[in-house]
């Protein structure tokens, strides 16, 4: 065992030569020979020291379990001491002992204290020895061994991105990061300097250059490969090749993408003597006949050459450089190619699919010449944008067809003219109209015709045209043609509203126009699925539904037709308001103004009858009618039940004005009256029924100039409360036109007695 501790004479390591002179010193190849036979002679000891703990196990296990034995004794000895102390405490060397023992115990903490700061402020005097060290390596350009020295105090000062501080750390330990971190900057700062010095784009000649021997604020002859070692070293590669990045991709890549015009690009190599002092890439355009435009057979290759003089003379062939750099450029890279030649050239046709098999392998083949240069990363699919994107083409084609049917469907609704002439009636509708006229259809799952747009008759043609096509596609296209049907019968919604929402504020003919758009459209959506669904792919007949877009569209015209409805019912109850409740008509003024308010009342529903009849489906037409004449019809009876004190002249002029707004409604209440006829065979109501105020504004006409005794006996009979007269009314009635006598007071009582 001690000869492997003998001493070694330094000398013996070295060749004889060297032994002529002991005072002659040592030269570089020397040391370097010294430092590897030391190494292959410790490897030796440690071979030899192994070997001799394998031979000696049973030896050392003795030695082992002799010193277990003696802990044990030394232990036991201890506890002993410790009773024997315990029996001594009434005696003073005890306290003596126990006084020593203290000071003996402070001390060996005081020396352990200052050995540990002493070990502290060795380290300390070190690390800033090596910061020294790195801030004169960069004035010296020493950048690599700066780079490493401050990757290794970044590790022993545990540098982070983490503000936070330990509170129990020295202080100084802060100072020196903020050193660190100055030297850091001061050295990333010169890189960054060098970078931007190395590769540079001319626009005069149209081309990139790139230095390889670099000179800076004295730092000369510095080397291009150098500055990207230090910058990998010190994990700050990205961040300096980021503006190489950016020029390529904005001179070399983008242009040629975006005009579509081809280049070719020529490389030049400046040797000066037997290294390498410059390389260019010089982008010309391109004077090859056969080549007239930018295809996949021109845009890879010339892409390809752009990414190769990268990794020769920028990145040196280094994978990981390249690697990185390609983390920079390719999702540009990639996007550009997408937006600008592939997506460019998705077929129109479903015929022409089989021609972009060829751009296809194109791009198969150009990403796998950049996986083999390392430019891309092998396993990550992120990095497969492209060969996704048109490996997908049927989707693409998909999704551009429905972009234009989209389009072809927000165009027809925005130039579509809701404006309908005279002659575009229910009796003449089908005397050929303009293109955008509207037009009378029948409605799927109503036994009754209406006018629509022809918007929605265009717009639900191309949907029929679109759903045939789902019929006859692969399921990946016809999920495509499906959602475009979809979408298409929801721009009406989004559209329409939009674009009309100045006539729809008003009493107009477009308003009922679009309410009957809205119906007609739920009802061929209803219709869809039973015409279409069998013939869908298995993969989407229990997915493709249409019927829950039939209430939106039936809820929408239901809302328009309100909205008409209450515009309506204003309008009237702002006429009426002129009447004054029909005060004082007996007179002039009175009776001028009760008249106007009337004839208003008249003009405006005519204007309603005349809109609405030709254009409405009957049955929405008699029911939307009757609700606002029954809002009318009840304000008036009820203002004129309303008066206190009526004069025998006022009565007469009030049930001329009845007289008078009956008989200009007329029109109107006949053509309700024909539409309750042609429904009479049904069991319907009369149109009493329909509009129960008409019966008590004409029994209120009769009443007006009634006796008092006959007015009694109506309600004996039950004629006026069958006409919708109340108890109190008839009451409020008689004592406003008759004055208080014994015979109102008999008359009275009989009311009273027969309800």
């Amino acid at each position: 065992m001690e000869a492997l501790f003998d001493s070694i004479n330094v000398r013996e390591l070295l060749s004889a030569q060297d032994l002529s002179d002991p005072t002659t010193p040592l030269s570089a190849p020397d040391l370097r020979l010294l430092i590897q036979r030391l190494d292959s002679h410790s490897l030796k000891i440690k071979s030899k020291i192994q070997s001799y703990l394998l031979s000696h196990h049973h030896d050392f296990a003795d030695l082992f379990s002799l010193c277990n034995d003696a802990v044990s004794r030394s232990v036991k000895i201890s506890d002993d001491v410790v009773q024997l102390l315990a029996s001594l405490s009434d005696r003073p060397v005890e306290a003596e002992i126990g006084q020593i023992m203290k000071q003996m115990s402070a001390t060996t903490k005081e020396a352990r204290e200052k050995r540990q700061l002493l070990e502290l402020v060795r380290a300390i005097l070190e690390i800033s020895e090596k910061l020294k060290a790195a801030r004169e390596a960069v004035r010296n350009g020493r950048l690599r061994f700066a780079a490493e020295q401050l990757r290794e105090l970044k590790k022993a000062l545990r540098v982070s991105d983490d503000d936070r501080v330990d509170e129990s750390e020295p202080v100084v330990y802060g100072l020196l990061r903020k050193e660190w971190s100055d030297c850091f900057d001061e050295i990333q700062e010169l890189l960054m300097r060098f970078m931007d010095n190395a590769v540079r784009f001319d626009r005069e000649s149209n081309r990139i250059q790139v230095k390889y021997v670099l000179s800076i604020d004295g730092n000369d002859g510095i080397e291009l490969k150098t500055v990207l070692q230090a910058l990998d070293v010190v994990d700050i590669l990205h961040y300096g090749l980021a503006k190489v990045a950016d020029l390529i991709i904005k001179h070399v890549i983008s242009p040629p993408l975006n005009s579509g015009a081809p280049v070719s690009l020529v490389t030049e190599i400046n040797p000066n003597s037997q290294a390498m002092t410059e390389a260019i890439l010089k982008i010309v355009p391109s004077n090859d006949p056969k080549i007239e435009k930018m295809d996949g057979e021109t845009i890879y290759p010339r892409i390809i050459e752009v990414i190769k003089f990268i990794d020769k003379y920028i990145c040196f062939q280094e994978g990981s450089w390249t690697r990185c750099f390609g983390r920079l450029t390719w999702p540009r890279i990639s996007e550009l190619i997408i937006s600008k030649f592939l997506s460019k050239v998705v077929p129109q046709d479903a015929s022409k699919l089989a021609d972009f098999l060829k751009i296809i392998n194109c791009t198969s083949e150009f990403e796998t010449a950049l996986r083999e240069m390392k430019f891309i990363s092998v396993s990550e699919n992120k990095d497969n944008q492209l060969s996704s994107f048109a490996e997908n083409v049927e989707v693409h084609f998909a999704s551009r067809k429905k972009t234009e049917i989209l389009g072809r469907a927000r165009n027809l609704l925005l130039q579509c003219d809701f404006a309908i002439s005279h002659e575009n009636t229910r009796k003449g509708k089908h005397d050929g109209a303009a293109s955008n006229t509207p037009e009378d259809v029948d409605l799927l799952f109503l036994s009754e015709r209406c006018v629509v747009s022809k918007a929605a008759i265009q717009l639900m043609k191309l949907v029929h045209e679109t759903l045939k096509d789902v019929c006859l596609s692969s399921p990946r296209v016809a999920l495509e043609f499906y959602r475009a049907a979809r979408d298409v019968l929801l721009l009406y919604e989004v559209v329409i509203p939009v674009k009309l929402e100045r006539q729809l504020d008003g009493i107009n003919q477009v308003a009922v126009l679009m309410h009957n758009d809205c119906l007609y459209l739920s009802q061929e959506i209803l219709g869809l699925a039973f015409e279409y669904r069998s013939d869908f792919p298995t993969s989407m007949k229990d997915h493709a539904v249409f019927v829950d877009m039939a209430p939106r569209f039936h809820l929408m015209a239901e809302g328009i037709l309100q909205r008409q409805i209450q515009l309506v019912i204003h309008s009237l109850r702002e006429a009426l308001d002129g009447a004054d409740g029909f005060q004082n008509t007996h007179q002039m003024q009175q009776f001028q103004s009760a008249k106007f308010s009337i004839d208003q009342v008249v003009f405006i529903l005519e204007k309603v009858h005349i809109i609405w009849e030709p254009l409405l489906l009957p049955s929405t037409y008699k029911r939307s009618m009757c609700m606002i004449l029954e809002s009318v019809f009840s304000r008036i009876t009820k203002d004129i039940l309303l008066l206190d004190d009526m004069a025998a002249e006022e009565t007469l002029e009030l049930q001329r004005l009845i007289h008078l707004m009956l008989e200009n409604l007329t029109s109107l209440l006949g053509s309700l009256a024909a539409l309750q006829v042609e429904k009479s065979q049904a069991g319907m109501t009369s149109l009493d029924d329909l509009i129960p105020s008409l019966r008590k504004i004409r029994k209120l006409a009769e009443l007006l100039d009634m006796p008092l005794k006959a007015i009694t006996t109506a309600w004996e009979t039950g004629e006026l409360r069958n006409g919708g007269f109340t108890l109190s009314e008839v009451e409020y009635f008689i004592k406003a036109i008759f004055q208080d006598s014994p015979l109102r007071k008999d008359c009275l009582w009989r009311i009273h007695g027969y309800s």
